[in-house]
């Protein structure tokens, strides 16, 4: 099955309101391109799901300043200040994780658990509202699992069948994420036929990977 696609055929399965899961760790294995492909159909209501809330210039970061997103779920906001702004104003609805729990709650979602129980957060805002169970005499958190209409990949040499290879740190949050939305999109830098990735080499089966583009180098 080859799942190669053009960005006009990705840009019918954008709507409004979408639930999207983004790849990168302050732009780095950002898909850019599938970000360019966002601001230019002005897609809104977005609950945006990822690491961070990268830069003013960068990655998911340029939707934020575009007004795009309702909602952000990240573990940091801190390097684009325009996420904090619209936070105070209460235009933007912000939920902090911490960072281990946000990947874990992703992958829960992705391996279809319940949930997690963590120890982190436990004592501070983290935990306001949140079920606290109590095992062999330890306080956990009962963190809900986290999952997406979309998620978007950066991959670096990824094949017809969309198996997937990384680059270095860029590989970061894609894989989970991979696993954890309705519809998989991997941008990938370098395209190739199956059987030319040495199967050691991949990280997400082509089997988690509805389409694939081609981006940048």
């Amino acid at each position: 099955m080859n799942k190669i696609r053009s960005i006009d055929e990705i840009r019918k399965i954008l709507k409004d309101d979408m639930t999207i899961m983004v790849g990168g760790f302050l732009g780095c294995g950002t898909p850019e391109k599938l970000i360019d492909l966002i601001i230019e159909e002005n897609i809104k209501n977005i609950t945006l799901i990822a690491n961070d809330t990268s830069f003013i210039d960068k990655g998911v970061g340029r939707l934020i300043v575009n007004n795009q997103v309702k909602k952000v779920i990240a573990s940091h906001i801190g390097t684009n200040p325009c996420t904090g702004k619209l936070m105070n104003e209460g235009v933007l609805d912000v939920e902090l994780c911490p960072q281990g729990t946000l990947i874990e709650r992703i992958r829960a979602g992705g391996y279809g658990l319940g949930g997690i129980l963590t120890q982190t957060g436990i004592g501070t805002k983290v935990a306001q509202g949140k079920e606290k169970i109590i095992i062999d005499e330890k306080e956990y958190l009962l963190e809900l699992p986290l999952k997406a209409d979309l998620a978007l990949v950066k991959g670096h040499i990824v094949d017809e069948f969309g198996n997937v290879t990384y680059k270095g740190t860029a590989r970061n949050f894609n894989p989970i994420i991979a696993t954890a939305a309705d519809i998989v999109v991997v941008e990938a830098e370098k395209i190739v036929k199956v059987g030319d990735i040495d199967k050691e080499l991949i990280v997400t089966p082509g089997v988690f990977v509805d389409y694939v583009v081609k981006g940048g180098e």
